[in-house]
């Protein structure tokens, strides 16, 4: 098999993706494979991957290595015009690569389409990098002399990507990587291999050189190779904080530079004087959009007494409402889990929270009807629940919002800030005083007013605090600072 089969740069449902090592597509060193299903009906086979090893990673590392004084040689510009045609080729085939990731993660296709957006967005904003990479002149201590700064790629970087957001990941990886003149080895999720196909396909077509690129499928294994293979210089990971704090212990044994964006446990405040539709909008998209499964979902609805059951009565109303099933149905508002897995672990949560003594007010539990029986869904839930309870402090990853009941802001502020995650923090309220006290004090990277939790600018630095994240910002000009060092010189011109 020499090449997956493409059809206008697009992968096959139900066919074999290969991986790309210096150039070539080829399946697994070891003749592995893993079959993945679509989650909204497990009897479609999606796709059949490669479950690579360490040896194939490796043999991607020594393709990135060999080629990366030629990548590191090419102008900034040019490398920026190469991920501009890269926009071109993706924004010719969203259509086709937004309905390929709902058929492999199972989102809705609303959502699967504005991915791709901000996938390109993201794309377009780094490509014009190209032309603001600089460093900076200071003022020198000695005449005649000129001191400045020169900004440097790191090398070799591995980028390891989840199945949550398949594309816009390793997309806002990928191109600063390459703007910066690094080589490198992208390790997706095992649940999604044909979105990172089709973006390693397209960036093939548009004329990146063979081996400055690489695409490792797989599970444990090319991940590992990548966190201690000496000639890689960087490791950009998103994933669980277990996951993470494994990847920082092992990579601290070569002082490995790393990027890790982590959990979340994110809060959302709504305060007596909100608009309640507005903040019950903000938790259905933030906290039930996307089946819960991203890293930024308001899991927590922290509600003040004076607003408290009017507030719940809306939600619960609109959660209950709500139309499940396959992510390619018109209409449809909530799609299936990624897998049993997944499944499983939200299930668990619910009835840790029931035994603790949460109320559950909508949902709680797997869809069971004849027409969604071969998929993974479960309902969105609601819960009442009190802080303190695991379902107020651990992630879940899934359709489950907890609400608690606050006495006043400064109670909603210190019950927000309770948890060892940081990443997002949002507030409905009417009183710009408590905007900006709510912004100066809540612990997390990134702070909405009266808007959904979720998302952000394609320029803006997205990241957290605490346990949901480390080693700098992603996104926007400070991505930089984890893909380049800074070079000083020191001339005497005298």
């Amino acid at each position: 098999m020499d090449k997956p089969p493409f059809s206008d740069g697009v992968p096959s449902i139900g066919g074999s993706t290969l991986n790309y090592i210096d150039g070539h597509w080829e399946p697994a060193s070891n003749g592995k494979w893993c079959e993945r299903f679509d989650p909204a009906d497990q009897t479609v086979l999606v796709a059949r991957a490669p479950d690579s090893s360490r040896e194939d990673a490796r043999r991607a590392v020594a393709a990135a290595s060999r080629v990366q004084d030629v990548w590191r040689g090419w102008t900034a510009p040019e490398r920026g015009r190469r991920l501009f045609d890269w926009l071109r080729w993706i924004d010719a085939r969203r259509d086709k690569l937004a309905e390929l990731l709902t058929r492999e993660e199972g989102k809705i296709l609303p959502e699967s389409a504005g991915e791709v957006k901000r996938s390109m967005d993201i794309l377009e904003y780094t490509a014009g990098m190209g032309r603001r990479l600089d460093g900076k002149i200071y003022p020198a201590e000695e005449h005649d002399v000129l001191c400045y700064s020169i900004p440097q790629p790191l090398g070799v970087v591995g980028l390891i990507s989840p199945w949550n957001f398949p594309v816009a990941i390793p997309v806002w990886k990928l191109a600063p990587a390459l703007i910066a003149g690094n080589t490198a080895v992208l390790k997706p999720s095992p649940l999604t291999p044909l979105t990172a196909t089709m973006l390693v396909r397209g960036l093939e077509e548009v004329g990146i050189p063979p081996g400055v690129v690489n695409l490792v499928h797989g599970g444990v294994e090319p991940g590992q190779e990548l966190i201690s293979n000496e000639a890689v210089n960087g490791v950009s990971f998103t994933g669980s904080t277990k996951v993470g704090k494994a990847i920082a212990r092992a990579g601290s044994e070569r002082l490995l530079k790393l990027q890790l964006e982590l959990g979340g446990k994110n809060p959302q405040i709504v305060l007596d004087d909100a608009d309640l539709d507005q903040a019950v909008n903000g938790v259905v998209t933030g906290g039930l959009g996307s089946t819960g499964q991203r890293c930024t979902a308001t899991s927590r609805a922290l509600v003040t007494e004076k607003v408290y059951d009017d507030f719940l009565s809306r939600l619960v109303a609109r959660a209950g409402s709500m139309k499940v099933g396959p992510g390619v149905e018109s209409g449809v508002e909530i799609g299936p889990l990624v897998d049993d897995r997944a499944l499983s672990s939200v299930s668990r949560w619910v009835r840790i929270a029931a035994e603790e003594g949460a109320g559950i007010c909508t949902g709680g539990s797997r869809v069971l009807s004849p027409e969604l029986a071969k998929g993974i869904f479960h309902q969105p839930t609601v819960l009442e629940a009190k802080q303190g309870m695991q379902i107020t402090q651990e992630e879940i990853f899934g359709p489950v919002v907890a609400v608690i009941r606050v006495k006043d802001f400064d109670e909603a502020i210190s019950v927000a800030n309770s948890v060892r995650y940081g990443l997002t923090s949002t507030v409905f309220t009417r009183d710009i005083s408590k905007v900006f006290r709510f912004a100066e004090m809540a612990q997390a990277g990134i702070i909405h007013v009266n808007r959904p939790g979720v998302g952000g600018y394609s320029h803006v630095p997205f990241g957290g605090i605490k346990e949901s994240g480390y080693g700098g910002r992603e996104v926007g000009d400070e991505v930089m600072n984890f893909y380049t060092e800074t070079k000083m010189v020191y001339v005497n011109y005298k």
